[in-house]
């Protein structure tokens, strides 16, 4: 039940072309739990690097410079 939505999409995509849509329901299918895997992680990453840059916009309001050059490399590993 929880992948009939793409399973329904798929199938209706595979009968434009006047298939019978098994192979669409499918393919929507693997398409729908692979986007349900790839989301959560998407926006883990959105969220660290949020994180990342108040940190990094928050030091440079307070030193006066961004501890990173634009290289990418941290100022404090330089010397």
């Amino acid at each position: 039940m929880a992948n009939l939505l793409g399973a329904l999409i798929g199938a209706a995509i595979d009968r434009q072309d006047g298939d019978s849509g098994i192979k669409g329901a499918i393919i929507g299918t693997v398409a729908e739990s692979a986007i349900r895997a790839v989301v959560p992680l998407v926006a883990t990453f959105a969220l660290g690097w949020a994180v990342q840059y108040g940190i990094r916009k928050g030091f440079q309001a307070i030193a006066g410079q961004d501890p990173v050059d634009g290289s990418g490399k941290l100022r404090a590993e330089q010397g």
